[in-house]
């Protein structure tokens, strides 16, 4: 299968938080968009794997993702070598994104920037020729994306581009709350960490909101990039 987009995230959840408005929006565009999940998250201090890959069903559901895909690495121990590098490979030569989204270049949870330079790394070698790869016996074509952008996460990190999101913030939000496990909810028996805080859900909004001001719209998801943004002509900006 073809994908427009592939969206990569060290663990579930990370996507819908990161860039859910922005698949929303390129989905009902017209746009084909998978997610990859390195982990399954299961050192998560709520939760369980068992439900939090039922979550992961959920939300990809409500985005409308074509594919998501998990690759069983460690959570918080997994490396950027050679065999980690592999199993990206495999899904890029699959997929064939023309886009790739990944984690934050850095961030407060070790396995983001892990993720983020992991992803990084596997775009550029699944591009030679000479690393071969296969799926069910079968060689595959060498593919590199044509463009690799990082969300932002938990720290804040000034984008180099923000996507205007206004009218698909609710859905981004409604698929973060499909991780019910996860995030704030006040009759919930489990353990408290900083991203089931109230504050943290608020802060959602309002950083989708404080980057749509910037822009002067309502809502809007920030990235940086590897290379030097192109337009074709001034009008291209908005």
């Amino acid at each position: 299968m073809k994908l427009d987009i592939l969206a990569f995230g060290a663990h579930p959840d990370d996507v819908e938080l990161g860039c859910g408005g922005t698949i929303a929006k390129e989905i009902a565009l017209g746009k084909k968009v998978g997610i990859i999940d390195l982990t399954r998250g299961e050192l998560g201090t709520r939760g369980s794997v068992e439900i939090r890959n039922q979550e992961a069903t959920n939300a990809a559901k409500i985005l409308g993702v074509s594919a998501r895909e998990n690759l069983d690495m460690r959570d918080g121990f997994f490396v950027n070598d050679e065999s980690h590098q592999m199993g990206i490979i495999k899904m890029l030569r699959k997929y064939k994104p023309e886009i790739v989204l990944c984690n934050a270049i850095d961030d407060r949870h070790i396995d983001h920037g892990k993720g983020s330079q992991l992803v990084s790394d596997a775009c550029f070698l699944s591009g030679l020729i000479k690393i071969e790869s296969e799926i069910n016996g079968e060689k595959q074509e060498v593919w590199r994306p044509k463009l690799v952008y990082h969300y932002i996460q938990w720290k804040h990190i000034t984008p180099d581009f923000v996507v205007d999101i206004t009218g698909y913030n609710d859905k981004k939000v409604e698929a973060i709350l499909a991780y019910s496990s996860q995030f704030y909810n006040p009759n919930s028996d489990e353990p408290e960490t900083l991203i089931a805080s109230k504050n943290f859900l608020e802060s959602l909004n309002y950083r989708a909101q404080d980057l749509g001001r910037l822009i002067g719209t309502d809502y809007a998801e920030g990235f940086t990039v590897e290379r030097y943004l192109a337009v074709n002509s001034l009008g291209d900006l908005m």
